[in-house]
């Protein structure tokens, strides 16, 4: 009679344990969910959060991109860190001012064409100066965003900046944005002025994406 009641008991000491084990396991699992979700959205925030950074930097001797006011450059010469500057504004004159090379010109010039010139000036002082120019902030390339957004104003422009990235960097549209009205205005080389329709509905279906447009210097789109 004792053995049967000893393994009675045993038997609901066990079926306790096993349901505490499991109700346990099951509080983890939507914490353990919730991190996991978590993780993700952390994950697909920071490459946008990136993205909408205005800081870009030019490869070294770069002879495409010309540098303009209120750019970040990182000069560096090679063996010569007491003239080398790891960050310095192009001021609103389009200068700069080196120790040894003096004032120079920055603004209007590629890297590469900076490069050669401060390499010139450093000549008369250092053997065989080696210089590269990076840009390291652009600043001076901008466009306008203007009507029924949340932040309208200027932005820097960076490489690939679209129609699509410059709403979202303004904050998105207000309520009664007219979405299927958008355009884009920019100055034609011969001074006139072209005016670039889009639909963001449209592109926001796939229907027709040729018109999210990569964004060029002093570009405005005006959302109605």
């Amino acid at each position: 009679m004792n053995r049967t009641k000893i393994g009675h008991s045993h038997r609901i000491l066990t079926l306790l344990g096993c349901l505490l084990v499991a109700g346990s396991l099951a509080a983890q699992t939507p914490a353990q969910n919730e991190q996991g979700k978590e993780s993700k959205e952390t994950k697909l925030v920071q490459p946008a959060q990136a993205a909408s950074s205005g800081d870009a930097a030019t490869k070294p001797h770069d002879d495409s991109f010309v540098i303009g006011n209120d750019d970040v450059l990182a000069i560096t010469v090679w063996k010569e860190p007491d003239v080398s500057r790891p960050s310095i504004p192009v001021r609103s004159d389009g200068r700069i001012s080196l120790p040894l090379a003096g004032e120079i010109q920055a603004a209007g010039k590629t890297p590469l064409a900076l490069e050669k010139e401060i390499a010139s000036k450093l000549q008369s002082f250092i053997s065989e100066p080696e210089v590269t120019v990076m840009v390291q902030q652009i600043n001076s390339q901008k466009f306008n965003i203007l009507g029924q957004v949340t932040k309208p104003g200027a932005y820097s422009l960076t490489n690939s900046v679209t129609v699509l990235d410059a709403i979202a960097l303004a904050g998105g549209f207000r309520d009664f944005a007219k979405k299927k009205s958008i355009y884009v205005l920019r100055q034609n080389a011969d001074g006139t002025q072209a005016r670039i329709p889009f639909n963001y509905k449209e592109v926001l279906k796939g229907e027709n994406p040729a018109q999210n447009i990569r964004l060029q210097p002093h570009d405005t789109i005006v959302v109605p």
